[in-house]
């Protein structure tokens, strides 16, 4: 099944949303991006909860802009689950096939194969407020997938958790995605979440989708300042000069050879480059170097971060090294012009 926004156009009284997305068969999609970019209102129209003042959404090229929310064929697992807290797992989950009347054999086969899905085989009988967080979450997961659904929708269905069973929960819903080969649009606000679940990322900001494309590409070599800054952490420098035709920049901390650099503009350019990508400079003689001195440093067991004071920047920097440096230390960084680029 795949799935169409086109020229998907919404107005409130401070907001518009204005959006293309093209998603394909069985991809599972994240919508990524700050408190208020439009993610929700992007879900909201596909389900059939909002209308859209301009553009259609099409499933298999099939026009459903005007058809209700229980015409649409689609699930969906909120922020809160909205699961009936009087009725046991099992009521919860064959509450869809009731409603369409299927036979007590189907339904009673159906929920025990969704509790097989998502790990709750032996839960059936027991109340939803006697469960974690955690097992209410997959509980709404099953409800949503139970009447075979061609499209999942997922609105920050991991928010009320801690961090750590967000992670396992995360690769729960990717193995039944997988499982399932069911199309899938996820939102999240999220970095880490969305890198980890996603085969393509659509970075959103103020009601606009600004990048949508693999999540390697969109960390590595993003091609727009927001995505950059926002997807991760990174190091931003506003650019003085283009040198396009050798590929050379110059900014305040000095000169970079770059592997991409966007056509010349009137807008400011800035080299991005990501604090993994710094190495520990050997020489000054390969170019591309940061000289400066540590004003901060974190050992984490994997990783040191520091942050490098040079010509009244900050730099970021990232090691999988063991702690090496303390603040205060002389230090210089060489940035690999593969991995530099002019946004």
């Amino acid at each position: 099944m795949s799935i169409s926004l086109k020229s998907i156009y919404k107005t409130f009284d401070d907001f518009t949303l204005d959006i293309d997305l093209e998603i394909e068969q069985g991809e599972m999609i994240s919508l990524l991006g700050p408190s208020g970019c439009g993610k929700s209102t992007t879900l909201r129209i596909i389900a059939g909860f909002e209308d859209p003042d301009e553009g259609t959404v099409s499933i298999n090229d099939k026009d459903i802009s005007h058809l209700p929310p229980e015409k649409r064929n689609i699930g969906m697992v909120f922020q809160d689950y909205a699961l009936f807290p009087h009725m046991t797992v099992y009521e919860n989950i064959a509450y869809g096939p009731k409603l369409r009347k299927w036979s007590k054999k189907k339904i009673t086969e159906s929920v025990n194969n969704m509790l097989s899905i998502v790990h709750l085989k032996d839960f059936g009988e027991r109340k939803i407020t006697h469960l974690s967080g955690g097992e209410q979450q997959r509980v709404a997961l099953a409800r949503a997938l139970i009447t075979e659904p061609q499209l999942l929708l997922l609105d920050e269905p991991l928010s009320a958790l801690d961090a750590k069973l967000r992670k396992k929960l995360r690769r729960e819903i990717r193995r039944i995605q997988k499982e399932l080969k069911i199309t899938t649009i996820y939102v999240t606000h999220d970095q880490e979440e969305a890198l980890a679940i996603s085969d393509r990322i659509a970075v959103m900001n103020e009601g606009r989708c600004i990048e949508f494309n693999l999540p390697e590409v969109l960390y590595r070599k993003p091609s727009d300042l927001f995505s950059a800054g926002f997807l991760g952490n990174s190091n931003i420098i506003e650019i003085i000069d283009t040198d396009i035709e050798n590929k050379e920049v110059n900014t305040v901390i000095g000169y970079f050879k770059v592997d991409y650099i966007k056509e010349k503009s009137d807008e400011k350019s800035f080299l991005f480059f990501r604090p993994d990508q710094c190495r520990k400079a050997e020489d000054h003689h390969s170019g591309n170097i940061i000289d400066g001195i540590i004003v901060d440093e974190e050992y984490t067991g994997s990783h040191t971060s520091i942050d490098v004071e040079s010509n009244g920047l900050i730099i970021k920097a990232l090691f999988d090294e063991t702690k090496l440096w303390k603040i205060g230390d002389k230090i210089s960084l060489h940035i690999p012009a593969e991995y530099s680029r002019v946004l």
